[in-house]
């Protein structure tokens, strides 16, 4: 650290304080001021509280130490924790936050274990350092402000280059779909499989503890919303109470989510219970290839998810599979397609791979940029 830095305890620089709380109802739609809580902008009201910009600090809560600022004139709700430089010529509000940022560690204030918090009384301890001339962090905020704006013009980059490379294979798959041969098919899952129909829950209510702890696995929307084409891990489990009033369905099972989670899919690894949220197809190898099904109803996502909309719980019903018609090509030719597919499916995963990796190191960048501020090395 500079010797021209001086170092303080937070409520000896600062104000500390939480402002008082407006709940959603006494908020006004068409109000002139921005009703801001500790993440960002809530709602809007014909008052304000704060004439000048603050910086706000998420007090409680999952996002708790997230930091903010507010717009002039706006009012700033209690869930908020106000810090306000007591002297504006010894403290910049741009250089505070940056400082929040980097050069407080917020995680030894946080308490609670259920519900976490930040407290006045556990920040106004708290001893950081800065530099005493205000001309210096105006140069040190100009620094970091150039910085992040680079960092994040190429974040912004890599995060479309990333949406391209998603975008790329859902065109490549609606492609194989939309121009498909004159000898394809239109048939039903029903005709195509061993087995269709939903998974099976009878009890009620179903989160009963003398369900689960045992050794079938049992999967449900959110499972299959996070698996890549394949189910492989779970996160609950049935007893074999739980197994009596359900139904174990086979690996290779294609499960279709039809609850929550709408039309997504994922192919049993292991034999597995699932709810009736979620349908089961055991393919017919004579009719059709298992992987080909599974793309086939991804590519009808979008149509399907769009079934479900106008409802409070988005959901849609077993006759919506039953009833609606799939293109199928011979099953030789569904293999091909498969083997295409996978081939496309690789190869995006690299370049989402390399993007991912991209936005994470940029993402550090920052960190070690803000470290290197508040170590006194600009």
């Amino acid at each position: 650290m500079k010797q021209s830095w001086e170092t303080k305890k937070l409520g000896e620089v600062c104000e500390l304080y939480q402002p008082k709380t407006i709940s959603s109802k006494e908020m006004i739609a068409g109000g002139e001021f921005t009703v801001f809580g500790a993440n960002g902008p809530i709602g809007k009201y014909n008052k304000f509280n704060h004439e000048e910009p603050q910086l706000l600090i998420t007090c409680r809560g999952a996002t708790c130490g997230f930091v903010n600022i507010s717009e002039p004139k706006s009012w700033i709700n209690g869930n908020a924790m106000v810090v306000k430089p007591i002297d504006g010529s010894v403290l910049n509000l741009k250089f505070l936050e940056y400082l929040f940022r980097g050069g407080i560690d917020l995680s030894k204030t946080i308490t609670g274990a259920a519900q976490p918090q930040i407290t006045r009384q556990s920040l106004a301890p708290v001893l950081f350092s800065y530099p005493k001339s205000l001309q210096e962090q105006h140069r040190i905020v100009a620094i970091l402000d150039d910085a992040f704006a680079k960092i994040d013009k190429a974040k912004a980059n890599a995060e479309q280059n990333l949406k391209n490379a998603k975008e790329l294979f859902e065109s490549y798959l609606q492609g194989v779909f939309e121009n498909k041969g004159d000898d394809w098919e239109e048939k039903r899952l029903k005709e195509i499989s061993k087995e269709f129909g939903r998974g099976k829950s009878k009890h009620r209510p179903r989160n009963f503890e003398g369900l689960y702890g045992g050794k079938y696995p049992f999967i449900q929307t959110g499972d299959i919303r996070n698996c890549n084409h394949y189910i492989t891990e779970f996160n609950q489990t049935y007893n074999e109470i739980g197994l009596s009033q359900s139904k174990l369905w086979p690996s290779g099972t294609i499960c279709i989510t039809i609850a929550a989670n709408i039309a997504e899919t994922g192919v049993l690894t292991f034999d597995a219970c699932f709810p009736d949220s979620v349908i089961g197809i055991v393919v017919n190898e004579k009719f059709a290839q298992r992987d080909f099904v599974e793309y086939l109803l991804q590519s009808f996502k979008t149509r399907i998810q769009a079934l479900s909309k106008g409802s409070a719980q988005a959901n849609i019903n077993m006759g919506t599979f039953e009833n609606e018609l799939f293109p199928f090509p011979k099953v030789e030719e569904q293999s091909v397609i498969v083997q295409k597919l996978n081939a496309v499916s690789k190869e995006t995963k690299k370049l989402e791979a390399i993007y991912e990796q991209k936005i994470k190191d940029l993402e550090e960048l920052k960190k070690s940029v803000l470290q290197k501020a508040f170590s006194g090395e600009f």
